[in-house]
């Protein structure tokens, strides 16, 4: 059995295969080919640089990529959705990639895959697993070390806490005791009802306060995940705002932030379970599965309320929705990153690991040079996947910098390799 799978093409800029000019491949994450299209520019930034053919390929169970002839089938159970996983979604890019090359006859022309997150990931991984495809990898915001076998010492939610205080104290410290406030307000008899008037949401009364603390909690994860230098400021500076002839309690100020960051709605929707897409459901499987990131709000984590990660509900969990079990280990043990410095210096090559230590996946990333060729680019401020997103004229001298330099080891890879195309009498 088989399923078409989407990719795009841009050869405007490709000085062709004569030239053995490069091929950029921007191996899709848990989103459509048209997100993909949207949001990351690097490759449309750079092609005309580096006289590459363009390339975007969509993850299976993503977008319009669908096995079985529907969605609905692809995700009706752990049979179907069983083909959803890492190694057959780089399986995938293998076979689109050497179908492209046979295409456009470009034997000797090198490949730079690039991926952002989870791509960012797969774009390491497909470097380690298919070294006779891909000359090199750039890995943006790609946390592969934020697995049960390599947690790291500080989780996701000590860089949200550590970005709020450090933008402001005041605001960090109402963030910090509005949790407890609303655990007050819901234990009264309306209780429920109170909370949904004062944060105009879409479903009221609320069901639980869980729901809305959820809510709340992925507003600040997102503000600063995808912090673009003011998202936080605006949050705070509207937490922090004191309304004229208007006395605003803690709850107000919360709302208040919330506001700043999605604008003025009718209503705010604070269960997501509401709106679930295909892309939802496959990208929940895949957590249930093997991508396990062990994300929980620790001791350190101190602008929340203590809620570790706990492997045992999770997996309860996972079993309830699919069935099946997650496999924790299996993600280490198939791309063997146990002792990431130790294995890639010694196999690994041509890899450059970018983050944004402002990004809180950041602390599962790889943040030093592992070797010559595999090597970390970081900076101070940067947020999730920003050195591959679209260049634009406001971009901070930093961001600009780090892009120069991923550009540059780029450029010695290819160089090297033409060098060796040349040494062989292959050119």
């Amino acid at each position: 059995m088989t399923f078409q799978q989407r990719y795009a093409i841009d050869a405007k800029h490709w000085a062709g295969a004569k030239a053995n000019a490069p091929i950029l491949a921007f191996l899709g994450l848990e989103a459509s080919l048209e997100t993909d299209l949207a949001a990351f520019g690097f490759l449309s930034d750079n092609a005309p640089h580096f006289k590459a053919l363009k390339v975007y390929i969509e993850h299976r169970y993503y977008g319009k990529t669908i096995p079985f002839g529907s969605a609905k089938e692809a995700m009706k159970n752990a049979s179907t959705l069983g083909y959803l996983n890492s190694a057959q979604a780089l399986a995938d890019y293998a076979a689109i990639l050497l179908h492209i090359k046979e295409k456009y006859s470009a034997t000797h022309s090198p490949i730079i895959v690039v991926g952002g997150s989870y791509g960012g990931m797969l774009a390491a991984w497909f470097r380690l697993k298919y070294p006779h495809i891909a000359l090199g990898a750039l890995a943006s915001s790609a946390p592969l070390l934020y697995f049960e076998d390599t947690r790291p010492k500080f989780g996701y939610y000590y860089i949200i806490t550590k970005v709020f205080k450090e933008t402001n104290k005041r605001c960090y410290n109402t963030i910090r005791k509005s949790w407890e406030e609303i655990d007050r307000v819901a234990s009264k008899p309306n209780g429920l009802l109170i909370l949904s008037k004062k944060f105009k949401t879409c479903a009221s009364p609320l069901s639980r306060s869980f729901d809305l603390k959820d809510f709340l909690d992925t507003v600040y994860a997102e503000t600063v995940q995808y912090n673009d230098g003011v998202w936080v400021t605006n949050v705070c500076n509207a937490i922090n705002a004191n309304p004229p002839n208007r006395k605003i309690d803690i709850l107000d100020r919360i709302f208040a932030g919330v506001v700043a960051l999605t604008g003025s709605q009718s209503c705010y929707n604070t269960n997501y379970s509401v709106q679930v897409t295909n892309n939802d459901m496959a990208w929940r499987w895949q957590c249930c599965s093997e991508i396990v990131v062990p994300v929980g709000h620790d001791k350190q984590d101190t602008m929340y309320q203590t809620s570790p990660f706990n492997m045992t509900s999770y997996i309860e969990d996972c079993e309830s929705s699919y069935g099946v079990s997650p496999r924790p280990h299996w993600i280490t043990t198939y791309f063997g990153i146990q002792n990431v410095k130790l294995i890639l210096q010694r196999f690994g090559s041509n890899i450059i690991f970018s983050n944004g230590l402002s990004d809180p996946y950041s602390v599962g990333g790889v943040l030093e040079d592992i070797s010559d060729t595999v090597v970390a680019i970081t900076t101070k401020n940067g947020s999730h996947c920003q050195d591959i997103n679209l260049k634009s004229k406001g971009d901070p001298e930093w961001l600009v910098m780090q892009r120069e330099k991923e550009i540059k080891v780029i450029n010695s890879w290819i160089s090297t390799y033409q060098n060796d195309l040349r040494d062989l009498n292959m050119i």
